[in-house]
């Protein structure tokens, strides 16, 4: 099984217990819905992981930060749950699962689930979104649109569309339901890595605001801004952005 197929396996069955969480705890509280969530995914995705690649190393949102993985040549990074907020809120679908596959210096396989919605996006080969005639479509987060997003809908005469997770968000640009998503309130590499490598499969533009490459498996896993969009918008988000 390639890197490809293990990522989007694991991402899809992830999400598939993740529903059955959801549905177990219809009537817990939201805290516990999240901590049960994260909780399960978290330890079916390492779990699985040290069967199928038990010489890779794990970076996880909800485990440990192992050392050992800066002087590995393969690490999976995984977010088991991301947008526990939405993943809490019955009938919300902008929750995601990532899994994603750092060899050598770069990001080489990915898959983001979006299992309340039946879908799993991965690589290596992901369709292109369809093309646009309409006002450029900034995606943002439902609670807290940062200012620099804001600024691009100015720029671009865009509007604004509302989502949770970033997975989701990525996955809106890639499905061609938004045309651009910038962050810059701090994430750290297992919020992006899935996403960016789908993204990049589809032929996406991926950076930092400041238009620097994205890194990943760094000392420090905090990654804290982000752009994915078009590449025919990337000059124009850039020029907002990187100020």
């Amino acid at each position: 099984m390639t890197d490809h197929h293990v990522a989007a396996r694991l991402a899809t069955e992830a999400g598939k217990l993740l529903l059955d969480v959801r549905t177990e705890l219809a009537g817990a509280s939201e805290a516990e819905r999240k901590a049960e969530g994260d909780k399960r995914s978290h330890e079916y995705l390492t779990e699985a992981l040290a069967a199928e690649r038990p010489a890779d190393v794990v970076l996880s949102e909800e485990g440990a930060d192992d050392p050992v993985r800066l002087g590995a040549g393969r690490v999976w990074i995984v977010d088991p749950l991301d947008g526990t907020r939405e993943f809490s809120e019955p009938g919300r679908v902008d929750w995601a699962v990532h899994v994603a596959l750092w060899q050598s210096g770069e990001l080489v396989a990915g898959a983001v689930a979006l299992p309340a919605q039946g879908i799993t996006l991965a690589t290596p080969a992901v369709a292109s979104p369809p093309a646009t005639a309409g006002k450029p479509r900034i995606v943002v987060s439902r609670t807290r649109p940062p200012a620099t997003a804001l600024a691009v809908r100015d720029a671009l005469d865009g509007t604004l569309v509302e989502l949770g997770s970033a997975g989701a968000k990525v996955a809106s640009v890639i499905q061609g339901l938004a045309d651009v998503y910038v962050h810059a309130g701090g994430q750290y590499e297992w919020d992006s890595a899935a996403p960016v490598a789908v993204a990049r499969a589809a032929g996406l533009h991926t950076s930092r605001i400041d238009g620097s490459p994205l890194a990943y498996n760094q000392p420090d896993p905090l990654l804290p801004d982000l752009v994915v969009c078009r590449r025919e918008l990337a000059g124009a988000v850039l020029a907002v952005t990187a100020r």
